[in-house]
């Protein structure tokens, strides 16, 4: 799904040259849950957002479900965080005057998906993650809990072939990070190819790989051999079982 030869990037401000990816080789097959980990300034941010498509990277290759990033114009990179890339951020990035569902559907918005269709699918993404009877509440008649998990169903909406999370438990207490953790596992059983950017090695532990950065290279590549698992209760209360 993912294969990065090389990568570097570097930044230039004024005199000042940061190289803040020092020649990253990384490989993740279809359906891993990855989480990437490392202190503030190894890279892993970058990182983030060289996968999301959001920054270019200054050399190497980096191949996303068979397109060459490295390779692709502005507008070809714009149709595939659309079409390719499902995102969920610390933050919720959530419209504030918009429902839940109309939050949703602005990805198939953008895609050129019709009224009838775009509702029918993000009404289902939003069931997937136990959300079906608030589709019509906004971001600030929800709990922070129940605004990521709208943000994940923003995410998934598109079918993507990756969802990049950064810190997505980040604003959350530890009840509603192992709500949300339940569902990213359960979409991981479910097939789908997730990658986590966390500071918190709890939270890496409900992931199947630890990727660890330092100084711009990656110090460790680790399998998790007994994943953490959400409590059955979070994953049961929310309606969301798998």
């Amino acid at each position: 799904m993912i294969k990065l030869k090389a990568i570097q990037k570097i930044y230039k401000m004024g005199d000042i040259i940061v190289q803040a990816l020092r020649g990253v080789d990384l490989l993740v097959q279809a359906g891993e849950f990855v989480s990437i980990m490392g202190p503030s300034g190894s890279g892993k941010s970058t990182m983030m957002n060289i996968l999301g498509c959001l920054d270019t990277l200054t050399e190497g290759e980096y191949i996303l479900d068979g397109y060459n990033i490295a390779k692709a114009s502005s507008n070809e990179m714009a149709i595939i965080r659309n079409r390719k890339i499902g995102f969920v951020f610390q933050g919720f990035n959530l419209l504030p005057r918009t429902s839940a569902l109309e939050n949703v559907e602005l990805p198939l918005l953008y895609a050129g998906i019709g009224g009838k269709e775009r509702h029918q699918q993000a009404f289902k993404a939003l069931e997937s993650v136990g959300l079906g009877e608030r589709t019509m509440h906004r971001p600030q008649e929800l709990s922070g809990g129940q605004q990521q998990r709208v943000a994940i169903a923003r995410a998934l909406v598109t079918q993507p072939a990756i969802i990049l999370a950064d810190e997505p438990t980040g604003n959350l207490d530890s009840r509603a990070s192992e709500e949300i953790m339940a569902i990213f596992q359960r979409l991981h059983q479910a097939g789908n190819t997730i990658l986590i950017v966390t500071h918190e090695s709890e939270i890496a532990e409900y992931t199947e790989r630890v990727v660890s950065f330092r100084d711009g290279r990656i110090e460790r590549d680790e399998s998790v051999k007994n994943p953490r698992q959400a409590c059955p209760q979070a994953r049961q209360e929310k309606g969301v079982a798998s």
